[in-house]
């Protein structure tokens, strides 16, 4: 099972690297997201340490549900979808793989450039910090649970606006503790807290999606 869960990660970063554009693309949009707002409100460093947390979370939901849409579909258009479901693996292991693959393309490059987030906004460097595990604890959480709403549409020939419905409510909970710990940070207060129960959030989310990720293939495919 180690191996099968692998292979259908190195496929899925080899394919997605063959399409270097759809890689950069969410990338691409987060930085410009980032960039416009100091563009729009002003260079006032207080200004930008208040709209802060919620500027750098609304950008990368977004960015994560930008490149969601193709986690999917491209194997149910080639058949490659029927193949992983009647693999003798189990099914929420091997879309386990992919959906970690899809946050290491996603997820990890909003990470790796976050130093430049806090040039952006001005961050100093404990709101910095809270950035940074807020993100690298929140991103693996948006691409769980929006590989859910893949799931679930992946059938369809226009699902991206559904996605976006069952994805954005589901995802209010990461952007409020999100933005919670940040402005806790910024206002030199403890957000242990925050991290605390978006961890929860990660681990419920590690735990339970994979499952009703499979149960909504089989559903879509059927």
């Amino acid at each position: 099972m180690i191996n099968a869960f692998y292979q259908v990660m190195r496929r899925e970063l080899l394919t997605a690297f063959r399409r270097i554009a759809d890689v950069f693309n969410p990338l691409w949009f987060f930085i410009i997201v980032i960039t416009l707002f100091p563009l729009g409100v002003g260079p006032e460093p207080q200004l930008l340490l208040r709209i802060a947390p919620g500027i750098i979370w609304v950008a990368a939901l977004l960015a994560s549900l930008l490149s969601l849409e193709r986690l999917f579909k491209d194997d149910f258009s080639d058949g490659g979808l029927e193949q992983l479901m009647l693999s003798p693996y189990p099914l929420s292991l091997l879309v386990t793989a992919k959906i970690i693959a899809h946050w290491l393309l996603t997820g990890l490059p909003i990470i790796l450039i976050s130093p430049l987030i806090a040039v952006l906004l001005s961050l100093d460097f404990n709101t910095y910090w809270a950035v940074l595990f807020t993100l690298l604890i929140g991103t693996p959480i948006l691409s769980f649970i929006g590989a859910i709403g893949v799931a679930l549409t992946v059938g369809l020939r226009k699902g991206g606006v559904i996605l976006s419905l069952i994805m954005l409510p589901l995802c209010i909970p990461v952007l409020i503790f999100s933005t919670m710990a940040i402005d806790a940070a910024n206002f030199g207060q403890s957000y242990i807290g925050a991290l605390a129960i978006m961890g929860a959030m990660l681990v419920t989310a590690i735990t339970l999606a994979p499952f009703a990720v499979a149960a909504s293939l089989r559903v879509s495919v059927s």
